[in-house]
């Protein structure tokens, strides 16, 4: 089956200052990544360049085997990204947002499960308001729903519990898990939130100074849930210290 999402070797600098240093990453079709990392690592230039913003100076990605950097439009395609609240489009209703991203996605209509989302959202009530009435936890809630619909094979999400009461980041994290599990979708989800993402994900990737220094697969991961003594923030900061020693 081909990957959600293949980096290799990816490159870029601002200047002479090099942000990624041959980045080399691969989600398969259900896998639920962290991606995280002290700032400065490298995380937002990495994201950017994935879904398209940045143009890395060297280096390609392929989504769901589609080649980023030759055919933008048909990779695009295959990638759900959420929306930033801010680039929200305040002049019309939710239900016209989901609407109008369907319609790009080729679905007639909102989908069922973006309205059951919705619903466990406690969004319902927002479908028919105008966006510009919103809240920001509100406006995350519709950033994240435009992002999912059609349930694309590579879904990335950028810290999307900021804003999100309990309730609703309970039902994105199962929401997720989910879409992983039976529809075979894959999550990349960059979060400095680690206690959050430890007990959903499947891998977590460490990227620092632009390079991938750690990752721990699904047995670590099991492991570090089930000792009441370690946990995915603590692994990461031995990491870190080890690797500043060395």
């Amino acid at each position: 089956m081909t990957d959600a999402l293949l980096i290799e070797n990816l490159a870029h600098a601002y200047g002479d200052q090099p942000v990624l240093r041959g980045v080399d990453l691969r989600l398969a079709r259900g896998d639920f990544m962290a991606l995280i990392g002290p700032n400065g690592s490298g995380k937002t230039t990495l994201l950017r360049s994935l879904t398209g913003i940045l143009a890395p100076q060297t280096g390609r990605i392929l989504i769901d085997g589609v080649d980023l950097r030759a055919d933008p439009v048909g990779a695009k395609a295959r990638l759900g990204l959420a929306i930033d609240p801010e680039l929200l489009p305040g002049a019309l209703t939710g239900r016209q947002c989901l609407k109008l991203f369907a319609s790009v996605r080729g679905i007639d209509g909102v989908p069922a499960d973006s309205l059951e989302l919705a619903k466990a959202l406690n969004f319902a009530p927002w479908l028919d308001r105008l966006v510009e009435e919103y809240s920001l936890g509100t406006r995350q809630k519709l950033g994240i729903l435009l992002g999912l619909i059609g349930n694309p094979p590579l879904i990335v999400l950028d810290e999307p519990m900021n804003g999100l009461d309990p309730v609703s980041a309970w039902a994105i994290k199962q929401h997720l898990v989910t879409l992983t599990r039976e529809r075979g979708c894959a999550v990349l989800l960059a979060t400095h939130a680690l206690e959050v993402a430890e007990r959903f994900i499947t891998r977590a990737q460490l990227l620092l100074e632009g390079r991938c220094a750690r990752t721990w697969d699904e047995p670590q991961l099991v492991a570090i849930r089930h000792d009441p003594t370690r946990s995915l923030e603590q692994a990461m900061v031995e990491t870190l210290r080890e690797l500043a020693a060395a």
